[in-house]
């Protein structure tokens, strides 16, 4: 059976995959869903040097305390970045990587630095002491403020991310609007190295398309 590690997006808590979690532990996986540091009920740990490299030590100290290995990292937006970094810091406990309509950075790259005009212009709605996003208003209610230093620390990366066993691109293909992530789904779909889906739902398809990502998931997990 396979271990799973559930990378959150921006503003979201480990909650976002409540059902998905269920759902992989009924088929006999293992499964770790992560908040992140200085989000939902960590929020009280947010400060201004809360940044990428913290969220990336939230998933290579899990898997060196829980002493995993093989471990599926899944990223949905954001945790894109984040599980990218934990697979180039503890390559040895990674098999595979998975995408949920999310950032695929390569060296150098940051949030800032991959998303659109738009985009930066959420990052500059900060709170009050500067530290931190808004969550957008159409979000869930129990989503909080995104530590914005994640988001502006470029990625330093010092191996070759196709290297594993599988990576894949799940691709939300029913947003509401252009989809910022179109690129990146149009750019894996030429790399060989990468698996690409694309599932009908926006772009929460934990919520939008459970079936369909459970069953991606699932395929995943399974030794080739």
């Amino acid at each position: 059976m396979a271990t799973f590690v559930l990378v959150p997006g921006m503003c979201h808590g480990g909650w976002c995959f409540t059902e998905l979690t269920e759902q992989l532990r009924r088929h006999g996986h293992a499964v770790h869903l992560l908040t992140l540091t200085g989000l939902s009920e960590r929020s009280h740990l947010l400060h201004g040097g809360v940044n990428l490299d913290t969220h990336i030590e939230d998933v290579t100290a899990l898997l060196a305390a829980e002493n995993i290995h093989d471990a599926v990292l899944v990223g949905h937006s954001y945790g894109g970045m984040v599980i990218t970094g934990a697979a180039d810091r503890m390559p040895e406990r990674v098999d595979c990587l998975a995408y949920v309509d999310a950032m695929v950075p390569a060296d150098g790259d940051s949030c800032w630095t991959l998303v659109s005009d738009q985009e930066r212009q959420w990052y500059l709605d900060v709170v009050d002491n500067g530290y931190a996003v808004r969550p957008l208003p159409f979000f869930d209610p129990r989503a909080t403020p995104h530590p914005i230093a994640s988001l502006l620390q470029p990625l330093r990366m010092s191996v070759e991310i196709a290297r594993f066993r599988r990576r894949d691109y799940v691709y939300a293909a029913g947003w509401n609007g252009e989809s910022p992530f179109t690129p990146v789904y149009q750019r894996l779909r030429e790399d060989s190295s990468c698996t690409t889906h694309a599932l009908d739902g926006g772009h929460n398809l934990m919520r939008d398309a459970p079936d369909d990502l459970l069953k991606i998931l699932l395929d995943i997990a399974r030794p080739n």
